[in-house]
């Protein structure tokens, strides 16, 4: 933990009015130069809010009792002139009350005089520095999320279903005339009444809602708080409780008011139809019920070699011979019979020999009330299609020769993945240490127990399991993200990792903070990201001590046989840690715990318990834990293999979709006991 503390230099401000009691605070700060950069000392409360305005400090150390101070009003004195400083409180008493009220005034910690020391003051502002950061980080994502949430172009509701507006953000009160999302809120207290202007437009709303629980695309006219009208599209979802009880309407409000306004000239403007078929390339007509023509384009005038007022009124008959126009009449009937839009490709021969081919597409016209009132056609020239469709024909005749060939080379693509996963499978470990090396192995004080089962494919799990000592072992196990050779060549970059940092392994903080910032550095030009899990422990038969370090990976469990219990084990700080492969400059923190002679540690991947039901319930860690729980008084291969069971018979019986891998560490007995 120390090795992670000097990876950072700090500049500290000491407000202290005794010049001994600071002297000695000073020194104590002093013997940790790879922390503390500079420390700053003044005695008295005005001294040190002009420094804070004049320098930036990591940290402030603040006495209590000052003469020129208020108590703990110094506290919120000190964070008004320096809000993202993390202060802590150096008092004379040994009180619990005053240190927590001194923690709610706005300190990070509480030390007592008496009880310093320069192992305690390090900590405490390592400590106090890195918990006002993730403060820090937490306000600025909630502040970044309410800037976003407020700048959204969208209108963002949550509305009751009595009609009354539960939450708004700016833009829903800029698109209904209201200067704020709160004058919103309290102008529209009934949105049946006050927002829709026709009359039974919420009482729709809360029919289609009752019927889907989503709504897309409402489209209704309302009124903005300044009596004007415009039109909005709501896209709404109901959220309901677990009984399945209504409790309020979400979604989201655009403004269409401009959209509606040109589909309404686009409806109503058949020059601009016109316009647009005029240009195209295509032969475009109509027909009404009789077959007769009511419009062509220009295209199709000089098909026929006809002008526009030479074919309006008529029908195919005046222009194909009769075989022909019976079979055009046919094919309007069923359009217009039908309602369904009719495509086909014709044959044509023309009077050189050549044969042409025509694309048809004839669709069914509708009036104001969806009645069918004809039809339109469009049909252009696919010649050339045709003939470069014969192309392809061929050269897929080519492409199937070739399938044989590939097929070969596919098969041995196979066949070196078949081998990589053996290769893969060969760096686990094939027999364990025993503690001490002296003893025979089933008299070891460390008994190792694994299932490692394999999807077929290269993956991204790996263990290894090395003795620092006659009496400690070191244990370390790792899952990469997804499946094949890029994770399987990260996990061969973790176990070389893994052998080289072996000097750090007894300190399971510093070995994986130094792994990850390891890492980080060989794949920070891959482009992308690779997220690892990881977790690595140090326990000692000595004592029974065990220190820990989890880099995002799911809670091992530790099994306390004497007392019946399965436990997860925990970080220190009780928050998760980050992966490995994420943030450079990631610092790992180690917990302990106590073990006991019978008790085991289970370190697992989340391939064993991320499995499907085939109602498509998902295995759970609360169910993992009480198959466990279930298993206590087996031993450690029996309970493994009735822990797979039950996964497989919940999952039923279908296989697992990921690698699994578990790995348990029983203690038989400690040295000398």
């Amino acid at each position: 933990m120390e090795a992670c503390m000097q990876q950072e230099q700090f500049r500290v401000l000491l407000i202290e009015h005794d010049a001994s009691l600071a002297g000695a605070i000073s020194s104590m700060l002093e013997q940790a130069p790879d922390m503390v950069r500079e420390v700053a000392i003044v005695p008295t409360l005005d001294g040190g809010l002009a420094r804070l305005r004049d320098a930036a400090f990591d940290a402030v150390l603040l006495e209590f009792f000052l003469p020129d101070g208020a108590g703990l009003a110094n506290i919120p004195v000190l964070r008004a002139t320096a809000p993202r400083v993390p202060i802590v409180v150096i008092g004379s008493v040994d009180d619990e009350a005053l240190a927590i009220e001194a923690v709610q005034a706005g300190a990070q910690d509480y030390l007592v005089k008496n009880q310093l020391g320069t192992r305690w003051v390090l900590r405490a502002l390592r400590y106090a520095i890195e918990r006002n950061r993730a403060e820090l980080a937490l306000q600025d994502a909630e502040e970044q999320y309410r800037g976003v949430f407020d700048h959204l172009t969208e209108g963002i509701f949550r509305t009751t279903p009595d009609g009354r507006y539960l939450l708004a953000n700016a833009a829903l009160a800029r698109i209904y005339g209201y200067d704020s999302p709160a004058e919103l809120m309290a102008g529209i207290t009934n949105i049946g009444e006050t927002l829709y202007v026709q009359p039974g437009r919420r009482e729709e709303f809360m029919r289609l809602m009752e019927q889907n629980d989503t709504l897309s695309g409402f489209e209704s006219p309302i009124f903005r708080k300044d009596g004007s009208i415009i039109w909005i599209a709501e896209s709404c979802r109901a959220i309901r409780d677990a009984s399945g009880r209504l409790l309020y309407f979400e979604g989201t409000v655009q403004d269409i008011t401009a959209r509606r306004a040109a589909e309404e000239k686009l409806r109503n403007s058949e020059a601009l139809h016109h316009s647009l078929v005029e240009t195209l390339p295509q032969n475009v007509f109509r027909k009404d019920l009789h077959g007769r023509f009511t419009f062509a384009n220009r295209k199709f005038c000089q098909t026929l070699r006809r002008s526009l007022e030479g074919i309006i009124g008529k029908t195919d008959f005046d222009f194909f011979p009769p075989e022909l126009a019976e079979k055009y009449k046919q094919d309007d009937a069923r359009v217009m019979a039908t309602g369904q839009p009719y495509e086909t490709v014709e044959e044509h021969r023309l009077p050189d020999g050549r044969r042409i081919y025509v694309q048809v597409i004839k669709t069914p016209l509708r009036g104001a009330y969806s009645q069918i009132s004809g039809l339109q056609g469009i049909f252009w020239d696919i010649t050339e299609q045709r003939l470069a469709e014969e192309g392809i024909r061929k050269a897929n005749a080519e492409l199937a020769r070739s399938q044989a060939e590939l097929s070969k080379r596919n098969a041995e693509m196979e066949e070196d993945l078949k081998m990589a996963r053996e290769i893969q499978v060969a760096m686990l470990p094939q027999q364990y240490p025993v503690f001490p090396p002296t003893v025979e192995t089933g008299n070891s004080l460390f008994q190792f127990t694994q299932r490692y089962l394999p999807t077929g494919t290269v993956g991204g799990d790996f263990f290894s399991v090395s003795a620092l000592s006659d009496t400690q072992a070191a244990v370390f196990l790792c899952d990469v993200a997804g499946h094949g050779v890029r994770s399987a060549l990260v996990t061969a970059m973790i176990r070389a990792l893994v052998e080289e940092l072996h000097s750090l392994a007894h300190d399971p903080g510093a070995f994986m903070t130094k792994l990850n910032s390891e890492l980080v550095a060989i794949l920070k030009h891959a482009g992308t990201p690779v997220m690892t899990t990881a977790f690595c422990l140090v326990a000692d038969a000595a004592t029974g001590r065990m220190a820990y370090t989890n880099a995002g990976h799911p809670k091992p469990l530790l099994v306390r046989r004497s007392a019946g219990v399965v436990e997860a084990l925990r970080s220190r700080s009780g928050k998760p840690q980050p992966a490995l492969g994420l943030f450079d400059k990631a610092t790992y923190q180690a917990a302990e715990t106590n073990l006991a002679p019978g008790d085991l540690v289970l370190l697992y991947t989340d391939g064993l318990y991320e499995v499907h039901a085939p109602d498509e319930a998902l295995y759970s860690l609360e169910l993992l834990q009480a198959a466990v729980s279930e298993g206590l008084k087996l031993s450690t291969p029996d309970l493994f293999d009735a822990v797979l069971a039950n996964v497989r018979h919940f999952a039923g019986g279908a296989p697992f979709e990921d690698d699994v891998c578990m790995l348990g560490m029983d203690l038989t007995g400690l040295a000398g006991g």
